[in-house]
């Protein structure tokens, strides 16, 4: 649905040592948004209302997910003081928004 190859231009990574890895950051940036969205994304025009098109925002926000699930491994960052612990957002939900069915 998504290239590996478009995902490793992204994350900057010209080496083949995390495909599996990434893949896998891939897969499950689908599913989530899928689920986030209460809808299948599908690669042709969508017909049913639970269906929805892997437009460029779609590809952006799955992008953005697999990038911070690359980047940072945990939901938590440690300050370099190694105390204060910030959340990590997460601007894919944004572009999410109004796609999701309530």
């Amino acid at each position: 649905m998504i290239e590996l190859s478009l995902v490793k231009q992204h994350l900057r990574v010209d080496h083949d040592d995390e495909d599996v890895l990434i893949q896998g950051y891939i897969d499950g940036a689908l599913a989530h948004v899928e689920q986030h969205c209460d809808r299948e994304l599908v690669t042709v025009d969508p017909v049913l209302p639970e269906q929805m098109g892997l437009t460029k925002d779609v590809i952006q926000a799955v992008l953005l997910l697999v990038g911070h699930w690359y980047s940072n491994r945990e939901a938590v960052m440690i300050g370099s003081n190694g105390v204060s612990a910030t959340e990590v957002p997460l601007a894919y939900e944004r572009l999410l928004w109004y796609r999701k069915r309530f």
